[in-house]
């Protein structure tokens, strides 16, 4: 096989998207790339802005169709476009109206709605065509670019299907909390959908009685692909939502007792992703029963001590797991943490990850994180929390972990805030980490 359909398993008139205007049909969505794809500028990559996954989605086949590379950049700042753009200088961006972006060519996409044309005709994409570059996070260091082609995404995606059965299970539907810009969200919520015939939701909606509106508008049994932070947030919102068929979560680690307590709670299974930027995703687990991470379909684990690799036939070849693993089989592992997760304080070590995991479980506390505020690992460091538990004091907190943890790991300083530094997929970039401690130290020196 060389190449592979833009879409799968749909039929002219079923609906592929379902947003703010009504629904948008299969036939629709291809007349609508192709409409766009005549007018877009001879560049080689693209920015691609827009704010609807449907959207997206159309922008995202129109520049496939042009032989383009979708840029993803992992946030929306202007440094960070700044930065991409200097990097791919003859790129331009698709943008929402009225949304332009500074010294990048902008292409806005055409209002009127797309209407079927000409005869059914599915594009075929050679799978070794280039699509989209993804960035890393930035939450361990700098992100940089990896370059993706249409085998690896559609191998994925029909790797992860498999893996969830999603055919057996009946799921018609797919709703997002993730952008689709992150490779976790174009993997799970475009690519998945759109291989699979699913009615993907066109919005991103992140508030729990949001996210219950969308799952009402959309098939029953759906698929909710989601984080931690915002399974989290529904389920101490107390929110009702209608009968769903999975939920598939990503980007952060996820503790058995969310996904247990998110299983009870919304009545259906809980699976979980495990990716990274350089390979895409690669295993998968039901995270209440299982510890250990399956391999997908097409993707063999190469182990060397503590770290490993992973290899496929769509990957040139083998990359690194950013992850410290203890392989288990075969095909399973269980990850240990990041070497840079990895602390000594006072000759004792423990992960920055498991007291994260302690601290999140006292009661109270919606979210919260172990830090090593000089990055460096030694016996004189200290740790520092950032949390967040409204209504609960210091004290509390730190009594609360005292029940928990060796007294050398107790948070000095722990602080109290409204909120996190996240960014859109849950992750606490470094930069953001580093401007708190920035902001802590000049609040501390003023008080003296």
């Amino acid at each position: 096989m060389v190449d592979a359909p833009l879409i799968g398993c749909y039929r002219p008139d079923d609906v592929l998207a379902w947003g703010p205007d009504g629904p948008r049909s299969a036939s629709e969505f291809l007349s609508e790339a192709v409409n766009l794809a005549d007018i877009l500028p001879d560049r080689p990559t693209v920015l691609n802005l827009l704010t609807s996954r449907y959207e997206f989605l159309v922008g995202f086949a129109a520049a496939m169709l042009r032989r383009q590379v979708t840029l993803l950049p992992q946030s929306r700042a202007p440094e960070t476009l700044r930065r991409i753009a200097v990097d791919h200088k003859n790129c331009y961006c698709l943008t929402d109206r009225g949304e332009p972006v500074h010294d990048i060519p902008a292409v806005v996409l055409p209002a009127e709605r797309g209407s079927s044309r000409g005869a059914w005709n599915i594009p075929q994409i050679p799978l070794q065509q280039h699509v989209a570059i993804a960035f890393t996070s930035g939450s361990t260091g700098h992100p940089t670019p990896n370059l993706k082609t249409w085998d690896a995404l559609v191998s994925v995606a029909r790797a992860t299907a498999r893996r969830l059965g999603l055919k057996a299970a009946r799921v018609q539907g797919m709703v997002a909390t993730v952008p689709h810009q992150h490779m976790f969200g174009l993997e799970a919520s475009v690519m998945l959908p759109m291989q699979q015939g699913l009615t993907m939701h066109a919005g991103r909606p992140l508030f729990p009685e949001d996210i219950r509106v969308a799952l009402t508008k959309s098939p029953e049994r759906s698929l909710l692909v989601s984080t931690p932070l915002h399974l989290r947030t529904c389920l101490l919102a107390g929110v009702k939502l209608p009968p769903i068929g999975m939920i598939l979560s990503a980007t952060s680690p996820l503790t058995p007792d969310l996904a247990r307590e998110a299983e009870q709670r919304f009545h259906a299974p809980v699976h979980e992703i495990f990716g990274f930027a350089e390979a895409g995703s690669v295993a998968s687990r039901r995270t209440v029963t299982d510890g250990d991470w399956r391999m997908l379909e097409g993707v063999a684990l190469v182990r060397n001590g503590v770290h490993g690799s992973v290899q496929a036939p769509y990957l040139p070849c083998p990359v690194p797991i950013p992850d410290r693993i203890s392989v288990s089989g075969r095909a399973t592992f269980r990850v240990l943490g990041r070497v840079e997760d990895q602390v000594n304080i006072a000759g004792h070590r423990a992960s920055l990850g498991d007291l994260t995991r302690q601290l999140l479980e006292v009661e109270g506390v919606h979210d919260g994180v172990f830090i090593l505020p000089d990055g460096k690992e030694g016996s004189s460091s200290r740790l520092m929390a950032l949390v967040v538990a409204p209504g609960k004091t210091q004290e509390d907190i730190q009594h609360a972990l005292r029940q928990r943890l060796n007294p050398v790991f107790l948070p000095r300083p722990l602080l109290l805030l409204p909120r996190l530094p996240r960014n859109e997929t849950g992750k606490l970039p470094r930069e953001a980490l580093r401007q708190v401690m920035a902001r802590w130290k000049n609040e501390s020196s003023n008080d003296v």
